[in-house]
């Protein structure tokens, strides 16, 4: 993993200027340009991303001024924008379109957004700012969407251990580490169990309702497959 973090930080610059993570995107709405995305974009920018909120939160758990909601809470719901984008594309497009280079990609990013997440949530010096935020709520005049993302954070940092000694961070860390990676294997067996399942039908009458696109479909995938006259799905 350090490997791969130092080779990122080495990225020649007309590297980043082909991957479409490391530009504003051009397209109608700002929507992800998919057709110019390819696999070999996710883990430079995952690792660039990761890099960048890092130097960010470091700033703000460093900073010499006195805690507000501004400069800690809304300073850290604003951080890791590049880490969003890649995020929001990868995490979904993989839930739909998934492929063993993505199971791949996955494997080599959750442990290291695994130890991301615990390094922001166990920094002792940046839960000392939330909480004096917190702890100061009441006379801060702020609107209900305010509210709720000072307490949500707060309560993030409580729930994820910040509380805990620096021991049983380490094992907590451990154990976050071993569910990322957990989760992820029971995903790919789920898509694996789905993508072996199929559904014979030999009975014509059993398809009435479908349109006849799903029902064509259907008798050619089951044709391809040797089986000429039913259905497969």
């Amino acid at each position: 993993m350090s490997a791969s973090i130092l080779l990122a930080g080495c990225q020649p610059k007309e590297q980043k200027a082909d991957n479409p993570f490391f530009g504003e995107y051009t397209t109608p709405f700002g929507v992800a340009p998919f057709d110019k995305i390819t696999n070999d974009h996710y883990l430079p920018a995952f690792i660039e991303g990761l890099k960048q909120q890092a130097a960010e939160i470091e700033a703000i758990a460093g900073s010499k001024e006195a805690p507000t909601f501004e400069n800690t809470i809304v300073a850290m719901d604003q951080s890791g924008a590049l880490l969003h984008k890649v995020s929001n594309v990868f995490f979904n497009l993989k839930e739909a379109v998934n492929d063993t280079s993505k199971q791949k990609i996955a494997t080599e990013v959750a442990p290291l957004m695994s130890k991301h997440t615990d390094d922001i949530l166990f920094n002792k010096a940046l839960f000392e700012r939330v909480a004096a935020v917190y702890n100061q709520r009441e006379s801060l005049n702020l609107n209900t969407e305010q509210n709720r993302l000072l307490e949500k954070t707060y309560k993030d940092f409580e729930r994820a251990g910040a509380s805990l000694d620096a021991e049983k961070q380490n094992q907590l860390r451990k154990l976050n580490e071993q569910l990322s990676l957990l989760a992820l294997k029971f995903q790919e067996n789920w898509l694996a169990e789905n993508n072996d399942f199929k559904l014979i039908i030999d009975n014509e009458a059993d398809l009435a309702g479908l349109p006849q696109s799903v029902v064509d479909g259907a008798a050619q995938t089951a044709t391809e497959a040797g089986m000429a006259g039913k259905w497969m799905f």
